[in-house]
């Protein structure tokens, strides 16, 4: 039952014959459980708390940080260190007290997820990784819960309902996750930062129109968003016949990696003694882009990542060739570009990145 306070909110929801008071009042019984605080979890849970939605849990075992201030408007400068789902949760309780707020500031995992998305309703996936991605499918199959999913990639991006009255899984959208070096994620390649608030906005619409049963909402179909071109596209996507039968090991984040190659690994600590100690037995490669390399490096040579085939004989055989980018992930796809190009010298790539981790 609507509050009065709340019939005064609510009001614009209220006039709409599609919405009206049935709608609000099942907007306010919905449990939805939000994956990611981030730059598409910030703009669904804003939108989702002044909507009226009774209880929303946050998933997010991250802190703020600077870099995430171009894009996640959730959060403040002296939010900085602070853990993101406690942060939101008081955002969020400050704009709708009538809103439940539930933190789960941890990581998700093939231990917890089962448990954490048994109370809701709903499950959205504002993650940025791929084995989140799709343990959050597989649980949410496994539990047949439904699947708003959204992604964001330089000036694109993805929304889709998924598992959706026997619709659609993720899984019939992507079978098989793709390898460490196809899936760079915003540290390595960059946001739009306008772009994570569009999707994250197109997501809690389709929150929105499942909870009150309206619309026509993005199962079975993709809509592809370009930032760039002001365009939209629309695809169908079918139910796979594999999307019938989800095994139950699926639900593990080691089977949604890709299988990762065997590359030495150093750490940013031991790096620098390194290079302090034996520096002339060192050769360290830079592989971001040079603006990147400009604004902040370790030394060594920049060779962005996509200039490296063309230049791997500037490496020398007799030397330690250590890789770095911003996270560690280009620089782990190029130590394996060179292994695999038959390089015979020690290579190793600095885990986390220049940043550290």
């Amino acid at each position: 039952m609507l509050e009065s306070e709340e019939l005064k909110r609510y009001n614009r929801h209220l006039l709409l014959p599609e919405i009206g008071f049935a709608g609000q009042e099942k907007l306010k019984a919905a449990k939805v459980l939000v994956i990611g605080a981030g730059g598409l979890g910030c703009p669904v849970l804003q939108y989702l708390a002044a909507a009226g939605v009774g209880t929303i849990g946050i998933v997010d075992d991250d802190v703020v940080d600077f870099s995430n201030l171009q894009r996640q408007i959730l959060f403040a400068t002296v939010d900085v260190g602070r853990k993101k789902a406690e942060v939101s949760a008081e955002k969020l309780k400050a704009l709708n007290s009538f809103v439940t707020v539930q933190v789960y500031p941890e990581r998700l995992n093939s231990e917890n997820a089962a448990e954490l998305f048994r109370p809701y309703d709903l499950i959205v996936d504002g993650s940025d990784n791929f084995p989140t991605r799709y343990l959050v499918n597989d649980t949410c199959v496994a539990l047949n819960k439904p699947l708003v999913f959204g992604s964001v990639f330089k000036f694109d991006g993805q929304v889709a309902v998924f598992n959706y009255q026997n619709g659609p899984t993720y899984r019939c959208l992507y079978p098989t996750p793709p390898t460490a070096d196809e899936s760079p994620n915003c540290s390595d390649i960059g946001v739009l930062g306008v772009l994570p608030g569009l999707i994250g906005l197109y997501m809690a619409n389709e929150v929105m129109k499942l909870v009150c049963g309206i619309g026509t909402p993005l199962s079975g179909k993709l809509l592809l968003l370009d930032a760039l071109e002001n365009r939209t596209s629309i695809f169908t996507v079918r139910r796979s016949a594999a999307a019938d039968q989800p095994a139950p090991e699926t639900i593990a984040p080691e089977n949604c990696q890709a299988p990762k190659p065997i590359i030495a690994q150093v750490s940013l600590m031991e790096l620098t003694d390194w290079l302090e100690q034996e520096e002339d037995q060192l050769y360290l490669v830079d592989v971001r882009e040079p603006q990147e390399f400009a604004a902040y490096n370790l030394g060594g040579v920049n060779i962005p990542f996509a200039d490296l085939p063309n230049k791997l004989t500037q490496l020398p055989q007799d030397k330690t060739v250590v890789f770095c980018c911003a996270t560690g992930q280009r620089s782990l796809a190029a130590a394996t570009l060179v292994q695999d190009a038959g390089f015979t010298g020690e290579v190793y790539n600095l885990r986390g990145g220049v940043l550290g981790s």
